[in-house]
């Protein structure tokens, strides 16, 4: 890659998850297949929660947006790298590059902002249910996601400024079905200092903070919890918070791993955890809710019986 100067456009090779042509076919039917489910789970969750008035609160109000968030988030990376495995090519242009890296940290940081509105949203349910109608009311759910909104905007934007300032030299192999944020920096001969140091401050803060939010919400959740006189009434309680337990641990088990750290340490073992949640989780996601939350899976019925009978009658 020659860059003749600051202005030129260049490309990167995206060499993906492995380099040998029969690896790469599996890998191709492997995204293909699960971007479809995540496309279509995610739908049907939206869908359901849209179609069902009892599903019209905060908690399924929190959730149709993590689904929607889930959509955009495959849909920067997927497409792309399937696009590229059935044309042929390997390569994304510098301006396709900074555009993905820019609506990739946006969407991730997304998803973390919402899982620590949702784990609020369940401790106010749990250890203030009386005042729950009052403190969690539609005007504040939806300030909530749009302060989140802007905030994953401006550090998206702050991150991609920074690494449009960067020089690119000769070296444009990325070892990696998208444009990565660390192992872009890896490739820049300039000083990446200023990224290293922005992504521990400004990226930390607004990773660990939402972590801190959620583990919070689930301490006081916990200590109310274990006053409940009954096995059964704890057992309720906690069976509402599952899901999204479950969702917390698989989303930040990757990303606290491979990102807090500098980008010259990243490896192969980081790129495999990052198509673990950029691919997987938004995959799973739905399933999750749905297989564990009763109302989910009644209005996901009543939408199939809809469908199904609104197809019977016009046929």
């Amino acid at each position: 890659m020659v860059r003749k100067n600051q202005s030129t456009a260049v490309e990167f090779l995206l060499l993906g998850l492995v380099g040998q042509s029969k690896e790469e076919e599996v890998i191709f039917g492997m995204f293909l297949w699960m971007y479809l489910v995540t496309i279509s789970g995610n739908l049907l969750i939206i869908l359901a929660i849209s179609c069902d008035p009892h599903l019209h609160t905060p908690m399924y109000f929190f959730l149709a947006n993590l689904s929607s968030v889930d959509i955009c988030f495959s849909s920067v990376t997927v497409p792309k790298a399937l696009v590229n495995h059935v044309l042929g090519i390997k390569t994304i242009s510098y301006t396709e590059c900074m555009i993905q890296i820019y609506f990739f940290i946006t969407f991730i940081n997304m998803d973390s902002f919402l899982l620590s509105v949702m784990a609020y949203d369940r401790y106010v349910a749990i250890c203030h249910p009386l005042h729950y109608t009052m403190m969690m009311r539609p005007r504040l759910c939806v300030l909530l996601v749009a302060i989140s909104w802007a905030i994953t905007n401006l550090h998206a934007l702050l991150h991609t400024l920074l690494m449009v300032r960067l020089t690119f030299c000769s070296h444009n192999a990325v070892h990696h079905f998208f444009c990565d944020p660390y192992p872009i920096l890896k490739l820049s001969c300039s000083d990446t200092f200023i990224n290293d140091i922005t992504a521990f401050t400004v990226g930390g803060l607004t990773s660990i903070t939402p972590f801190t939010c959620i583990t919070v919400s689930y301490a006081y959740i916990l200590s109310n919890v274990l006053k409940f006189p009954s096995i059964q009434g704890i057992r309720k309680a906690l069976s509402t918070c599952g899901s999204h337990l479950t969702v917390v641990s698989l989303f930040y088990g990757a990303i606290l791993g491979v990102y807090m750290h500098p980008s010259s340490t990243y490896s192969i073992q980081d790129t495999v955890a990052t198509a673990f949640f950029t691919v997987v989780t938004p995959m799973v996601n739905p399933f999750i809710y749905s297989l564990r939350n009763h109302d989910v899976k009644g209005a996901l019925r009543k939408l199939v019986c809809m469908r199904f009978v609104s197809s019977r009658f016009y046929n």
